[in-house]
């Protein structure tokens, strides 16, 4: 069993880059070239969605695709104004049920667009009459086949058990179809203008938050709107390549009961984007590292919370996913300078097939 234990690790002082970090450097080019091939795709899908102008956009994924689809949320209803509700993929593959979904838009999101449940209810939902689109890196897929449009990431194999260049493309990929869809041009600018700043943030230092969280093995992680997003995907990575208990919330929320066991000490991270909510998750941040608590923060608002760098997109929407770029680069060197291998998480694959 020990030589087995000795094969998941990676030695961090070794020059031996994982694949996950590989695919953080790759982030930005892969961006690139989503944008440079899927033009025609994204303009006949919005152009659809004007001529239907749909009442509601529902979101079908799990995992961290299900973060991407809270990401487009956010973005949907602060730029067109609509409704943005996740559906639960059981309806359809355990329970049966089809919903009306006759004025709406589907958006279903996976990387292998193999899991049965997702699959599912995208075909119940194209059976109610929803238009409906997939975000996907495998465009000859079951998910492909039940809808109307397949927007394919273009990604390339994404080697590592975690999801990171496939997340952030996922996310950029409705981030242009919504750019498209409502006309908004200084949103498809800052589309356009991703893979520079994508750039940056992969160079960002977290470094300092490495050292800081030896010896815990649990932490908060905050955020709000589509930063709210970005925090429930730190979490999830926290989890799968470090093996700490880490819990999501937004900043308007902690203080509604988690706040009782932040004890002096107790590891915070502040995802804060340079949108409405920033000074909203720097005030919390702050208060908590007043009361104790070892936090860090992405934002240049003074208070007791220690800074992290960031790179700023220039655009309230697209700014927050900046910030998992440079978490992912953080992460990873966590998992390494804790003597794992976020390659290959416990108990965990790359295709999750789910009923």
């Amino acid at each position: 069993m020990g030589t087995g234990l000795q094969t998941d690790r990676v030695d961090a002082s070794s020059g031996n880059q994982t694949f996950m970090r590989q695919e953080i450097y790759s982030i930005p080019a892969v961006v690139a070239g989503f944008l440079d091939q899927s033009g025609a795709v994204l303009d006949a899908a919005a152009a659809r969605l004007r001529k239907e102008d749909p009442a509601l956009v529902a979101t079908v994924a799990r995992g961290s695709s299900d973060h991407a689809s809270a990401y487009l949320k956010y973005a949907i209803e602060l730029t067109l104004g609509l409704p943005v509700a996740s559906i639960g993929p059981s309806i359809a593959s355990i329970y049966g049920k089809d919903l009306k979904l006759d004025r709406a838009v589907t958006i279903a999101i996976s990387q292998s667009g193999k899991s049965p449940d997702i699959v599912g209810m995208t075909q119940s939902a194209r059976r109610s009459g929803a238009t409906t689109i997939a975000i996907t890196n495998t465009a000859a897929s079951p998910l492909a086949d039940a809808s109307d449009f397949t927007i394919d990431l273009h990604a390339g194999v994404e080697k590592s058990v975690a999801a990171t260049k496939t997340f952030v493309t996922s996310v950029v990929a409705g981030l242009a179809l919504i750019a498209r869809w409502s006309g908004d041009s200084a949103l498809a600018s800052a589309v356009n203008d991703l893979p520079e700043t994508l750039a940056e943030a992969v160079a960002c230092d977290w470094s300092q938050l490495v050292t800081a969280l030896d010896g815990h093995d649990a932490l908060y992680v905050l955020g709000r709107g589509p930063g709210f997003a970005i925090a429930n995907e730190a979490a999830l990575k926290f989890k799968e390549t470090c093996n700490i208990q880490a819990e999501s919330y937004s900043a308007a929320e902690v203080m509604h009961g988690p706040v009782a066991i932040v004890r002096p000490g107790y590891p915070v991270l502040g995802l804060a984007a340079r949108d409405a909510a920033e000074s909203s998750v720097a005030d919390m941040a702050h208060k908590l590292a007043g009361q104790g608590a070892l936090a860090f923060l992405t934002s240049s608002l003074p208070g007791a919370a220690k800074a992290l760098s960031f790179a700023s997109t220039g655009h309230p929407i697209t700014d927050p996913l900046a910030l998992i770029v440079s978490f992912y680069g953080f992460v990873e060197q966590l998992s390494r300078h804790r003597g794992l291998n976020p390659d290959v998480p416990p108990a965990l694959k790359k295709v999750t097939e789910t009923v």
